[in-house]
């Protein structure tokens, strides 16, 4: 199945402040019922325990609402890591009052070298366009001491379908249309590892989660300072 770049309407706020706020909340529902907590939670763990860490420092990049966040960490707390999140968006309409949060350009982030254990993303990478992924890669590998994490979609034509089928369940009319593009922006895992290769990673992993979703680490190489 080819990538086509469609316009998503809530990239725009293309619609009502209801719709909008619909449409946030049925993220929160793909988030909690179809693995994108989970996903989130299991990179993290990742990073934690191959890096050593008791507690984490997050920049949740184009985090929105902040409920992947929010899941992850507590999650997290069960296995006794504790987690810290800073969540980063385009619209501060986007954001909530629950954790901290500021306004930035994901390709120009506006924080110093190193000032998280980990930056990452939720449902935003099939946004940006290959040369974009290099670029905002390396930024967040600059302003991370260990690592960059992706959880996004995966492209096929079975989950293209999927989400078709799912206007049914769907709170906004903008969640109807952008469900659809999203899918067919995805990358595959073949893509999105060629595309991180010509980052600044020392190494990058690549699994798959439940319900069509792609987790991939961008290893930093540890400082030996």
């Amino acid at each position: 199945m080819k990538r086509v770049v469609i316009p998503e309407l809530l990239d725009t706020d293309s619609g009502t402040p209801q719709e909008i706020a619909d449409s946030l909340a049925d993220l929160r529902m793909f988030n909690r019922r179809f693995g994108g907590a989970r996903a989130t939670t299991e990179l993290l763990r990742e990073v934690a325990v191959r890096r050593g860490l008791e507690a984490l420092s997050f920049l949740d990049v184009a985090g929105a609402s902040g409920d992947v966040a929010m899941l992850a960490s507590r999650a997290l707390r069960k296995s006794g890591i504790k987690m810290e999140t800073v969540l980063l968006d385009r619209a501060h309409t986007h954001l909530n009052r629950a954790l901290p949060g500021v306004c930035g350009d994901a390709l120009a982030l506006p924080f110093p070298d190193n000032a998280f254990d980990v930056v990452g993303c939720a449902l935003f990478i099939h946004h940006l366009e290959p040369e974009q992924i290099v670029a905002f890669a390396n930024e967040a590998l600059r302003v991370a001491r260990h690592a960059f994490i992706v959880n996004d979609l995966l492209r096929n034509r079975l989950h293209w379908g999927f989400a078709r089928v799912g206007s049914l369940i769907y709170k906004s009319r903008l969640t109807v249309h952008d469900s659809a593009a999203s899918v067919r922006r995805a990358y595959t895992v073949e893509e999105m590892r060629e595309t991180l290769t010509r980052t600044k990673a020392s190494g990058v992993d690549i699994k798959t989660f439940y319900f069509f979703r792609m987790g991939v680490i961008a290893w930093k190489q540890p400082s030996t300072i």
